[in-house]
């Protein structure tokens, strides 16, 4: 499929909906990757590798050089902000990256100034900005949106765009009728209707302009009928939800490993303290519920209680989350597994992770723009169900399919993707093949 991929030559714009913690930290980090400050540690895209044939070829290219993907030189970085601060002021408020860093990318980063957001207090109820749009109708505000991104890929010269939300959470909205159809949501759209939150809006607005569009929040955003549709219909690829960073991160590695070796899992608490933004928003129960349901899912998913009921059938799982201002970024999660063994035996695993939260999460808007990208110019559209390596939540083609959460089946799942694009025979690591090989050869 390789001669079906559009060139990646040219300028690819990222635009960012909230240039808060991450999204700042990703700026930087691309601009310091640039300057030949650091390395894109983290980034699968840049410093993930994939074997082509078989072991014994040790045929092990960086990913980046298999495939054509944009040029992180040739990026345009813009979005949105609720405050008017440009990304240098917002990074320095952010506390994320040390000013010694940060004053060497102080021209690069002023540069950059957000566009007015679309924001309503309603579904961020502990945020308070001052820089945000104004119309009569959530229409109105897609429309400004429309208008933003055309000004923005005109003015800086883009060949093609994407857009990776690293906004907030929102409150806990389920799926309604306004959701169903482009016709109901567009309608909803001119009458204002409540089940349209802002991260729907920007949805609407990427996929109506043809731009890849991933959400990094649990927020409904583009996980409902109307937009899945909206984005087969234009051709635009969509993933979502909610990047896997921390503590989820980690349930998605131990997980798999103890259900492979049919160990039993009785209880698994969990529990984040954490400072910035992110955690500020939490601290409202609409908004934790959001995430508490991205978050509840991962483990029933990988351990499938019903079919493994000796094992998991009884397993008691919560998450809670907590604002503590003094670790602003660094989060911490504890996690403390009660688990069993052959005759019922019982043990335990404690994990502490303290972890930097948009440490963590900068790589993958990184690596989820630029993979929208090569879904773009490969002519893929819809739901990308291989990128949900990066998301604790990911979209599913339809409705009554689990989601896949084993990191491991994530990874092999979007590394076969590639290549597939490239016309590349897949790796199944079945390996019966070297057994009939070295038949022949005895």
């Amino acid at each position: 499929m390789s001669s079906n991929i559009a060139s990646a030559d040219g300028r690819l714009g990222i635009l960012l909906p909230g240039l808060g913690a991450v999204a700042t930290t990703l700026i930087a980090g691309v601009h310091a990757v640039n300057k030949g400050i650091s390395k894109p540690i983290g980034s699968t895209s840049q410093m993930g590798t994939i074997r082509i044939g078989k072991r014994t070829e040790n045929k092990t290219p960086l990913i980046k050089d298999f495939i054509p993907l944009a040029d992180i030189s040739k990026i345009a970085f813009g979005g949105w902000d609720i405050f008017e601060d440009n990304v240098y002021q917002s990074a320095v408020h952010a506390g994320v990256l040390d000013r010694y860093l940060l004053e060497q990318l102080k021209p690069e980063l002023e540069a950059i100034k957000p566009m007015k957001a679309v924001f309503d207090k309603k579904y961020v109820t502990k945020l308070e900005g001052t820089y945000y749009k104004t119309g009569a109708t959530k229409m109105d505000l897609a429309d400004q949106l429309r208008e933003d991104i055309r000004n923005f890929k005109t003015e800086n010269n883009c060949d093609r765009l994407a857009m990776v939300w690293c906004g907030s959470t929102e409150i806990y909205i389920e799926e309604s009728a306004v959701h169903q159809t482009i016709e109901s949501l567009e309608e909803g759209l001119r009458n204002n209707d409540e089940n349209i939150p802002s991260s729907m809006i920007y949805a609407y607005a990427a996929i109506m302009e043809g731009v890849p569009y991933a959400n990094g929040a649990p927020n409904l955003s583009a996980d409902i009928p109307a937009l899945i549709a909206l984005a087969k219909r234009n051709g635009v690829p969509i993933c979502g939800k909610d990047f896997k960073t921390g503590q989820t991160l980690m349930k998605t590695i131990l997980a798999p490993g103890l259900k492979t070796r049919s160990l039993g899992i009785a209880g698994w608490f969990s529990t984040n303290i954490l400072g910035n933004r992110d955690g500020e928003v939490l601290d409202d129960p609409a908004s934790f519920k959001t995430k508490e349901m991205s978050k509840l899912s991962v483990l029933d998913s990988i351990l499938e209680p019903e079919k493994n009921p000796d094992l998991y059938k009884d397993l008691y799982h919560k998450v809670r989350i907590n604002y503590y201002p003094p670790h602003g970024d660094n989060k911490e999660g504890w996690d403390n597994l009660d688990i069993f063994g052959w005759l019922g035996y019982k043990m335990q695993i404690k994990v502490d992770f303290l972890c930097r939260d948009s440490i963590l999460a900068a790589p993958l808007v990184l690596d989820l723009a630029i993979f929208l990208d090569l879904a773009s110019r490969a002519n893929m559209s819809g739901i990308q169900e291989w990128l949900s390596f990066f998301f604790k939540a990911p979209q599913t083609p339809t409705k009554n399919m689990q989601p896949l959460h084993d990191i491991f089946k994530q990874e092999m799942k979007l590394k076969n993707t590639l290549r597939h694009l490239q016309g590349e025979d897949l790796i199944t690591h079945l390996g019966l093949d070297y057994e009939e090989e070295a038949t022949q050869n005895a």
